[in-house]
């Protein structure tokens, strides 16, 4: 006959052999995401704040203290700014201000400030430098009222999808590259499956000729209409591009043109997920 107390020690000994399951569980899928979103950094928060204060009251002391010496600013016409003309002429935005909403993404030593005032989204791009953050693009973004097409796009796609005018200085920009030229083959063939490959879970799209920000499910859905009405989207090919690596986090900045059509600024940035480099996030702003 089996006691009372045997079966109370079996019920406890089963618990915690779920619970050291569970544990295990959470830590292998730790392990298995290294450039994985971290919590908000409050030394994060505090930099882009001063940066904030520093643009409201045209504190150009203040404001040279949290620029990156490679820093750059996108305006919303899409025209960019080295860090000596922001010194001289502190531009303003509504993105800037301190009623705007924002949004943290902490990769490693990379950490994205999205902030958003009606139709402006601001994109902040900070590094980290000896424990010190230090913002190295402002890019900004106005969506349209209404969605625009823009000019028709061909069928094919010889850059950036087979060749490229960039040479990768190691092989994260490798892997970088041929992800990235995966995906716009994707793209051009409206291969969606394919594309979310190469894509982050928490993707976010910000274009300047979207009525609103695409998720990565948006833009799945997009590239399955545009396979169902044929219509052609291959990418505008990429006129240059400056990479900036932090390890399992790498950022891009581009331009990219098609023709006599207008010129594109745009600024993205890349994880390493499993060995596998994934877009996580992309500001394009149409050069007005």
């Amino acid at each position: 006959m089996i006691s009372h107390s045997s079966f109370a020690m079996s019920a406890v000994l089963k618990r915690g052999i779920q619970l050291a399951s569970s544990i295990f569980l959470l830590a292998l899928a730790a392990d298995l995401v290294p450039a994985a979103m971290a919590a908000d950094d409050p030394l994060l928060k505090k930099a882009d704040l001063g940066f904030v204060h520093a643009i409201a009251a045209s504190d150009k002391k203040g404001l040279s203290s949290t620029l990156d010496p490679d820093f750059t600013w996108t305006d919303s016409n899409g025209k960019t700014y080295a860090r000596e003309e922001v010194l001289h002429t502190i531009p303003t935005s509504p993105a800037n201000s301190s009623t705007a909403e924002n949004e943290q993404r902490v990769y490693g030593d990379v950490g994205l400030v999205m902030a958003v005032s009606g139709k402006t989204h601001a994109a902040r791009f900070w590094v980290k430098h000896a424990d010190r953050w230090r913002l190295l693009i402002y890019h900004e973004a106005t969506l349209s009222e209404e969605a625009r097409s823009g000019a028709p796009h061909p069928k094919d796609c010889e850059n950036p999808c087979k060749t490229l005018p960039y040479t990768p200085k190691n092989d994260a920009e490798k892997g970088i590259i041929a992800s990235w030229q995966a995906l716009e083959t994707a793209v051009t063939h409206h291969d969606s499956q394919v594309w979310g490959q190469h894509v982050a879970d928490e993707f976010l799209l910000i274009n300047s000729n979207n009525d609103h920000p695409f998720s990565k499910a948006d833009r799945i859905a997009l590239l399955d209409k545009q396979k169902q009405t044929g219509t052609s989207s291959a990418p505008i090919p990429l006129v240059s591009a400056k990479m900036f690596d932090y390890g399992d986090t790498v950022i891009m900045a581009a331009n990219h043109r098609r023709d006599s059509d207008k010129p594109v600024r745009v600024s993205r940035i890349w994880v390493q997920r499993n060995g596998q480099w994934l877009m996580a996030f992309s500001e394009q702003t149409i050069v007005e």
